[in-house]
């Protein structure tokens, strides 16, 4: 059952996170509503200072069915955001709920293909991955690439997943998945909240498949990924780590 609905067809939620993303949300939300698919989007900003909530509340006008908000009052970090998003589509009864960044980094017809892996596959998570065979990563700085590759290179070290894109914002969570989550303290409220959950759904046994998407860095708006949000992931990893040892203790 969708949000507002009772029509069946409709069960694909994607989950946005915004912050200060005025500039890209309305022709970002335009994009994915003009693949004609009956995919809904929950956008759920922290109360952005720049208004962004304001150009959401405008576009439910056009999409009154498909685009929902859900506003939280304080910055929390991404994590919690997620949790807020992932929460609220399994209220709703949603069977495939997507994480996805509002800068344009994801390309939204991608969205289907991550959808259709887990259909198809019969994957319990589908991830649009920048380090597989296929995959194109589009105007970035010797800078950035570096800093990407060692986030990605610390959080395999840190979790022993096998998984090429460990960080990646991009993919599409079966709701059985997700399900399980309820019950676990997540420990990750920043960047290492992508890691977490792909760690988390290893130790479950869940199929995982990774597909190869072509990602572009932001024309608008300023990337929140540095240094800083990488030594804090760090911390978090040896958190996560530190816990599932003693998890297997007990």
């Amino acid at each position: 059952m969708c949000a507002h609905t009772l029509s069946p067809i409709c069960n694909t939620l994607v989950v946005v996170p915004t912050y200060n993303e005025c500039k890209n949300i309305s022709p970002f939300l335009t994009a994915i509503f003009e693949l004609e698919s009956d995919v809904h989007v929950l956008v759920v900003d922290d109360t952005s200072p720049d208004g962004t909530s304001h150009h959401v509340m405008q576009l439910q006008e056009t999409y009154p069915n498909a685009l929902h908000l859900l506003t939280r009052p304080t910055k929390e970090g991404i994590g919690k955001a997620y949790i807020a998003g992932f929460s609220w589509g399994l209220a709703y009864g949603y069977e495939y709920i997507c994480s996805m960044d509002a800068d344009f980094s994801h390309a939204p017809a991608d969205i289907l293909t991550l959808v259709s892996t887990c259909r198809i596959h019969e994957a319990d998570l589908a991830i649009g991955s920048r380090y597989v065979l296929g995959s194109q990563v589009v105007n970035w700085s010797h800078s950035r690439s570096l800093l990407s590759y060692v986030a990605n290179r610390m959080a395999r070290l840190m979790s022993g997943l096998s998984i090429r894109d460990s960080t990646a914002g991009f993919a599409c969570y079966r709701r059985t998945l997700l399900e399980r989550f309820l019950w676990k303290e997540i420990v990750s409220t920043g960047y290492s909240f992508q890691v977490e959950m792909k760690y988390l759904s290893h130790k479950m046994g869940a199929k995982i498949v990774e597909v190869p998407i072509v990602f572009s860095d932001r024309t608008k708006g300023n990337s929140k990924m540095d240094l800083h949000r990488i030594l804090e992931s760090f911390v978090a990893l040896c958190q996560i780590r530190w816990r599932s040892g003693l998890i297997r203790q007990r």
